[in-house]
């Protein structure tokens, strides 16, 4: 079988989807996204492409009665891509990790849903995001919460030491996303499970898109 589909799927094959790393500069994209992110943590008028807050946040489906149950400045600074919690199913005294969990919005609401038998633990690499979070954590008395500086593609953490890893609209912006779902992989316990939303439209992208800094974070 031929066609507009199976040509894209068969040039998909040829293409770094998985590994940008030799196309884009690492160094310049990571300070873009800290720089970014920083804006974020601390509420400062930016040109941003995206959308931030509580509103979005309902918007995408989280519930009021979970949102409630979180710190207000968490969610002020949220900046998710979808609601992917309600399909995580997640349950008391399970050990989640949120991959980029900027100012906690994600585990927060997580640390809500496993319970002071649990344990959740955000990783991030924007010092603005980790010390919002972190503050927040410490009002709120959450001693089942971690905040780790890491980047996604090299976690510090034993093989098999989670049972759902989450992630929301930080994958992509990561240029090697083989390494991410390989460490992904690593630390999920054997039937873990992982449970993201992203932004993607299915169709392969192109070198010389890939090459653009400013297609990564604007």
């Amino acid at each position: 079988m031929t066609g507009p589909d199976t040509d894209e799927m068969a040039r998909a094959e040829t293409l770094p989807q998985l590994d940008a790393s030799s196309l884009v500069d690492g160094e310049r994209l990571e300070t873009e996204v800290k720089d970014m992110y920083r804006h974020v943590a601390l509420e400062e008028e930016a040109d941003l492409h995206f959308e931030l807050g509580r509103d979005l946040a309902e918007h995408l489906g989280y519930s009021r009665e979970l949102l409630a149950a979180i710190p207000a400045a968490a969610l002020a600074s949220f900046a998710g891509v979808g609601h992917h919690l309600d399909l995580a199913g997640l349950q008391p005294g399970e050990e989640v990790l949120d991959l980029g969990s900027g100012s906690g919005t994600d585990v927060f609401c997580t640390a809500a849903l496993v319970g002071e038998s649990g344990r959740v633990v955000g990783v991030d690499i924007t010092d603005e995001q980790l010390r919002k979070a972190r503050r927040l954590r410490d009002e709120a008395g959450l001693s089942q919460v971690e905040f780790v500086e890491s980047h996604i593609e090299d976690l510090p953490f034993e093989d098999a030491s989670f049972d759902a890893v989450i992630s929301n609209g930080v994958i992509n912006l990561c240029a090697d996303k083989r390494a991410v779902f390989e460490e992904i992989h690593r630390v999920l316990r054997p039937g873990g499970w992982l449970q993201f939303a992203d932004i993607a439209n299915g169709r392969p992208v192109p070198p010389e898109a890939l090459r653009d800094i400013d297609l990564w974070t604007g």
